[in-house]
């Protein structure tokens, strides 16, 4: 396959997911803006940080708003990662690859692309916004729902799957560490029904919610949502889970060759230091630090990807 190929498709998917995640976290603030007893948007700041659009936006606006904080996400054309943004770019490098791809997953990504124009034509209302949200993961689901039902399982399938998990598991981890590193409103909320709210909010933005009750029941904290979140490999959305199918994927591309791709050694690397861990050793080290870690760790792997593939030749 040209490097070519290789990176639109690798790129399609990443875009795709982040306008899903992007959506997730706009829903995240949204509901921990409800648990709070008074009123404010400082939560909104600890979102912009999250997605990595605080110095952009700050460089836009004067003062963090609600308002101004969710348009930015969702539709301004000044971020590159708002939702719009990312679907937009999304269909651009889907129509490079189109030969690539199947007739299904064209017209999934052309009906997002249509979709998320039309919601995002104008600033989203709150009381629109839940609507927009849902209509928003709904289509990225369906380009998702596609994807597995009528691609070969071969390269094409293992690029777009790479940048799928990729993604995510960098979403999951900038979740995570928004609520250990600025949700809480002080040390003393920790273990209050506050905080429970607050980790509940967690669960639900990471569609998590019905397979943490499955497995704990009405039982588990934050140690337990923790460990779910990070080290269970059931759970689509964790760091192990989305790491362990980046690594595999990998493999399946590693194939015929006789020395390891050193993406595919970052990614061993990766599970090795901080998935491959009981959830205790992770709270030894710093559930914030070694969030940082991970996160600095799939930015490195994303880069030798490139590398690796030929992406720009």
């Amino acid at each position: 396959m040209l490097g070519k190929t290789a990176n639109g498709l690798f790129w399609m998917y990443r875009y795709l997911e982040r306008a899903e995640n992007t959506a997730r976290l706009i829903e995240t603030g949204q509901r921990i803006a409800l648990t709070r007893l008074t009123d404010g948007d400082g939560e909104w700041v600890s979102v912009l940080q999250s997605a990595g659009a605080l110095d952009a936006f700050r460089a836009e606006n004067d003062s963090v708003t609600k308002e101004a904080a969710i348009d930015w996400l969702l539709r301004s054309r000044s971020n590159a990662s708002s939702v719009l943004s990312c679907i937009e770019a999304a269909r651009q490098n889907a129509r490079m690859v189109r030969t690539a791809l199947t007739g299904e997953v064209w017209e999934a990504v052309n009906a997002t692309y249509m979709k998320s124009r039309e919601v995002l034509a104008r600033k989203v209302s709150e009381r629109d916004l839940p609507a927009v949200l849902g209509a928003i993961r709904q289509q990225t689901a369906l380009v998702r729902g596609m994807t597995h039902g009528t691609m070969l399982r071969n390269e094409i399938y293992d690029f777009a799957r790479i940048g799928t998990f990729l993604e995510r598991a960098d979403n999951t981890a900038r979740i995570l560490d928004v609520k250990y590193y600025v949700l809480l409103p002080s040390a003393s909320a920790v273990g209050t029904s506050l905080d429970n709210v607050q980790w509940e909010t967690i669960l639900r933005s990471v569609s998590a919610r019905g397979g943490f009750r499955m497995e704990y029941g009405a039982g588990g904290g934050p140690r337990e949502i923790t460990e779910f979140l990070v080290l269970d490999r059931r759970m689509p959305r964790s760091l192990a889970f989305c790491v362990g199918k980046l690594r595999d994927n990998l493999r399946y591309l590693h194939k015929g060759k006789r020395t390891p791709l050193p993406s595919l050694k970052q990614v061993d690397q990766l599970e090795r230091l901080y998935l491959s861990h009981d959830i205790g050793a992770v709270f030894e080290f710093g559930l914030h630090e070694c969030i940082q870690q991970i996160l600095d760790h799939l930015g490195q792997i994303a880069r030798q990807i490139e590398i690796d593939f030929r992406f720009y030749e």
